[in-house]
């Protein structure tokens, strides 16, 4: 049986080469060319069992191609490589086609994984076509590592109607993920409907989701459609979930293992013709050991997890960020500014525990407070002064810590009453308490390790394991 062959178009030459080396050594017929139209005139000759392309080629743009390499062969595999490395290109190679979408610098090894993969299953199916007015308005910004791997999540579901778990902590774009799986998939044609479970009162969010009929409950004088209802023939997007109250939990459970419904008050059922997106900056799988969330709706709901990374996990798209900011803050109104460069590393330093929102914020009072065109480090440090002086996620205050452990306790005694688990809540609130208290003492000595450790009472060893365990961002040089 002949090697399986692979068709590789990039007119970078050390890219060719190297991808020459890696897929021979694993076993494939390779031809490589730096061009678009001999890419072409092999596929037509019916040469090549998968293709990779670059996008960016001299003579054509390898999306462009690709319409055209499946009307021609549909059952003919496409990889898409290419340092362009955005939200759009990831969902245009989708959209069309391909594969896998890989942003270059890519790994070797991934990249010999995904070849093998694809050439042991079928073909992928491209189904949705962007209109041109959404590559104004990608909702993601960032070309590192890590948005790589949003992106190309994004890119895969897409074309389907799988449910998605999206996590991350407050800040990091929870909905504009969310929005981008209805905006660009199969649904975008239908609402997109988005519900806090946190901004609810518990005693109306199955009304909420489900309707009601008239007179089903005082003060229902006429029947009222629910979220459900609402976002018919589109997404629902269920942010805050683990604020979601048990008896609401148990009817979302039973409406997706049935697809189906019942108003408050009503007795036919109404078929659930929605995508369900759900988020949360809450660890679910702590609630389920507290029972505070059903484990079996929580596998419901996690079909496909999708975390989202803390901006400091990311630092590298700062500079990215803060153009955008900037623009969006002239476009609305705002005076135009920009950002000088030593100030842009000050801000790649601060842990940003409110993320790319708190960066968002920040930007609007420079642009809005500062007098000069180009802001520079002074007025950075004013700022992220008068951010470290207001109590940030986590407890930093007597007051937070009241009521952190009152809200603890309340959520113990709602669930147990008198009854409560043999698990109490000491190690929970420690660990609530633990880093903003090691980060604010590293803040106070300047990121000075031995200096914090001897505030705190610790070993400098025993610091720098709970600097590692509590992922807590040390300035470096210093300490």
């Amino acid at each position: 049986m002949a090697e399986p062959s692979i068709l590789i178009a990039d007119d970078d030459t050390g890219i060719r080469t190297v991808l020459n080396q890696a897929l021979g050594r694993a076993g494939y017929a390779v031809r490589s060319t730096g061009n678009a139209s001999t890419l072409w005139n092999w596929i037509e000759d019916g040469d090549g069992d998968l293709v990779i392309t670059d996008v960016v080629m001299p003579d054509e743009n390898g999306l462009d191609l690709i319409p055209r390499i499946r009307k021609l062969r549909p059952d003919l595999r496409i990889i898409v490589m290419s340092a362009q490395n955005t939200l759009l290109t990831a969902v245009k190679a989708a959209e069309r086609g391909a594969f896998e979408y890989l942003p270059k610098p890519f790994d070797l090894g991934e990249l010999v994984a995904v070849v093998k993969r694809a050439l042991d299953t079928s073909s992928s199916k491209g189904v949705n076509k962007l209109d041109p007015l959404e590559e104004e308005r990608l909702p993601l910004i960032g070309r590192s590592a890590a948005m790589q791997e949003v992106y190309r999540s994004v890119a895969r579901l897409i074309n389907t109607d799988l449910t998605v778990m999206i996590t991350g902590e407050s800040g990091t774009g929870k909905e504009l993920v969310a929005r981008a799986l209805h905006d660009y998939g199969q649904r975008r044609s239908g609402p997109f409907v988005a519900v806090n479970m946190a901004a609810i009162p518990r005693e109306l969010i199955e009304s909420e989701l489900f309707g009601h009929e008239k007179g089903a409950f005082t003060g229902a004088v006429q029947r009222t459609s629910g979220k459900f209802e609402q976002a018919a023939g589109g997404t629902l997007f269920l942010d805050e979930i683990g604020d979601m109250p048990a008896e609401a939990q148990t009817r979302l459970l039973r409406v997706l293992q049935e697809g189906e419904y019942t108003v408050v008050g009503g007795r036919k059922s109404i078929k659930a013709d929605v995508r369900i997106i759900a988020a949360t900056h809450r660890d679910l799988t702590e609630l389920i050991k507290m029972g505070l969330f059903r484990e079996d709706l929580y596998y419901r709901l996690n079909v496909v997890p999708l975390r989202l990374p803390a901006l400091r996990q990311r630092t590298e798209d700062i500079p990215e960020l803060l153009q955008h900011f900037l623009a969006e803050a002239a476009a609305d109104g705002l005076p135009e500014k920009s950002i000088d460069p030593d100030a842009v590393v000050r801000m790649k330093t601060y842990r940003w525990p409110g993320n790319v929102r708190e960066l968002e914020n920040m930007v609007k009072r420079l642009a809005a407070l500062y007098a000069e065109e180009s802001l520079g480090v002074d007025a950075v440090e004013m700022e992220l002064a008068t951010v470290s002086s207001t109590p940030q996620s986590g407890v930093t205050t007597q007051e937070n810590l009241t009521d952190a452990v009152e809200k603890h306790l309340s959520l113990y005694f709602s669930r147990y009453g008198n009854d409560l688990p043999p698990e109490g809540l000491y190690d929970r609130i420690l660990r609530e308490i633990e880093r903003p208290l090691v980060s604010l003492t590293l803040s106070a000595t300047a990121g000075n390790q031995l200096k914090a450790a001897r505030v705190l009472g610790l070993n400098r060893n025993t610091l720098r394991k709970k600097i590692k365990d509590l992922d807590i961002n040390v300035i470096r040089g210093l300490g």
